[in-house]
């Protein structure tokens, strides 16, 4: 099977001790790429040291709207330098707005029309986060003058919601909240994504998906995902998984993962 998990955290401490483990999984499991995001531009070194391991892992760089507290225009300036520092950067982020655990509302608006201007001037997606926040981030996006691309990233919102960010051009990305019991309204929503609009990601460490759930998520898990959102778009497995992974390489311009080149034997923990 071929799978793109298009949002990760790998250089979080809970993976420190077994990565190399984890790679091991998520290869034997079809997860060929891998898009990992980036919480805070400190953190850039990290997801490279990351990269440089694991060739199968792409970067971005950005700021989350949990982290704006010390925003200033200078990080605008760092997060521009770092994405055109490094040619595994294809997506700035993640971005956007979280409404759910912060009311810093202008900030974060602020620093994500920041960053959506960066994407624009180095052509590149935006890696949106959108928590509580979906009727002020359409705006926003509706506002926005040129080109956008992007995805709204472990997507939870509503059909309506939803249809909104499909009409800007969006991508919807789905986690493992899509195998939870009481997630009938994110299944509702990933019912009307049309397909070429899909995409897939675990967000690990967090939201493992069932039959994992309560468990430190990984990205071998993103194949739960794949099989669910299969069910909903009544597709067999093997061709949801080559359309979402289709459509991962077009939005992040990803390279054929058969250019890449892996380590032959033994894996480093980083």
């Amino acid at each position: 099977m071929d799978l793109v998990d298009s949002h990760v955290h790998l250089n979080f401490d809970r993976f420190e001790a077994d990565l190399a483990e984890v790679a091991r999984r998520w290869r034997a499991a079809g997860v060929r790429q891998l898009v990992h995001s980036c919480c805070s531009p400190a953190e850039f070194p990290q997801l490279q040291a990351v990269a440089d391991t694991y060739p199968e892992v792409f970067l971005a760089v950005g700021l989350h709207p949990l982290d704006v507290g010390g925003w200033q225009p200078e990080l605008a300036a760092q997060i521009r330098s770092l994405a055109t520092s490094d040619p595994r950067v294809v997506a700035i982020g993640e971005t956007g707005l979280d409404f759910y655990k912060a009311d810093n509302i202008e900030i974060q608006m602020a620093a994500f029309r920041a960053q959506i201007a960066i994407a624009q001037q180095l052509d590149l997606p935006l890696i949106i986060h959108c928590r509580d926040a979906a009727a002020a981030a359409r705006d926003l996006l509706r506002q926005t003058q040129g080109t956008l691309r992007g995805v709204m990233h472990c997507w939870g919102g509503s059909p309506t919601e939803t249809q909104w960010f499909v009409d800007l051009g969006m991508y919807i990305s789905f986690s493992g909240i899509l195998t939870f019991k009481n997630a009938r309204t994110v299944r509702d929503s990933a019912a009307i994504v049309p397909r070429d609009r899909l995409l897939i990601e675990t967000d690990c460490p967090f939201l493992a998906p069932v039959p994992y759930r309560g468990k430190r998520n990984e990205p071998a898990y993103v194949a739960s995902v794949a099989s669910t959102l299969a069910d909903i778009q009544a597709l067999p497995l093997p061709q949801l998984a080559s359309q979402t992974s289709a459509n991962a390489r077009r939005l992040f311009r990803l390279p054929n993962p058969t250019q890449l080149q892996q380590p032959e034997r033994g894996f480093a923990t980083v």
